[in-house]
């Protein structure tokens, strides 16, 4: 993959692109190459050179580095990768990741696959390639990569938000792209849980009462002491912020915490699946 396509109605990133294009573009015209030229150089085809040029496409890293070395730029055409690296994800994706970014507290219940966060690489890319209508190669690593750098806001390290997750045990059961997979999913899970800032439970099959089974979503507290929700069905989207909404969800995780196992038990229900996958 060479590069992505940017977003008809993305005006943040056809900003941040037609910039990137000029640029290219006049650093290319001032040493003298054609876009055929300038392709051979870097080792890109000459449509993609011309796709960058007009901002349909935004390049990977490789390609800029690749085209300063070509044009002699000393690293001012490489700098250009700060400016592209979030644009080069879908805008919903990049509006979440700045909601998650200003998270105090983050909770999530997830009935149908594993939290996002929590996803293993292999993992989001086995549920994201189930995408009926199916992505485009080139969308599919878009989207998978957008998936992973959200992925950075949980860690061990001393930080300054905390998260709980919650999650049906069929998600744990469900073998999403094969056993294997799983195997690495389950094993992330444990990981995860081990952090001081992380608490994972697990709601059981074997309960009589569920709250979740209207579907996944998460709640957000923000810096601000404001609070947000997010709900995400088939191929919509939506972040709430209406108080008397964001209420019922927090009521809603409130009661799916309680019903589910305690952090110790989930994680021994967790290593007794993976012994089994």
């Amino acid at each position: 993959m060479s590069g992505w396509e940017t977003g008809l109605d993305d005006e943040e990133a056809g900003a941040v692109m037609r910039t990137v294009a000029r640029q290219l573009k006049v650093w290319r015209e001032a040493a003298g190459l054609t876009q055929a030229e300038l392709a051979e150089a870097i080792g890109y085809g000459e449509d993609l050179v011309g796709a960058v040029e007009r901002g349909r496409r935004i390049p990977r890293p490789e390609y800029l580095d690749a085209a300063d070395r070509a044009l002699g730029a000393g690293g001012k055409i490489a700098a250009m990768k700060r400016d592209v690296a979030e644009v080069r994800y879908p805008k919903k994706v990049r509006d979440l990741k700045r909601l998650e970014a200003e998270a105090v507290e983050l909770g999530a219940y997830n009935n149908s696959v594993i939290q996002g966060l929590l996803q293993t690489e292999a993992y989001a890319r086995a549920v994201l390639s189930a995408r009926r209508p199916p992505f485009t190669t080139d969308q599919l690593e878009q989207q998978v990569a957008a998936r992973v750098a959200r992925q950075e806001i949980v860690n061990d390290r001393a930080g300054r938000a905390a998260f709980s997750f919650v999650q049906c045990e069929s998600t744990l059961r469900r073998p999403i792209g094969g056993r294997m997979v799983m195997r690495g999913q389950l094993e992330r899970l444990l990981e995860v849980a081990a952090f001081h800032n992380v608490d994972l439970q697990v709601l059981p099959l074997s309960r009589e009462e569920n709250s979740g089974l209207d579907g996944s979503f998460r709640l957000l507290r923000l810096r601000d002491g404001t609070a947000a929700g997010h709900v995400e069905v088939a191929h919509i989207s939506r972040v709430i912020t209406e108080p008397k909404e964001v209420q019922l969800l927090d009521i809603q995780y409130g009661i799916i915490r309680a019903q589910a196992l305690s952090p110790r038990e989930s994680l021994a229900l967790i290593e007794k699946v993976r012994g089994e996958t």
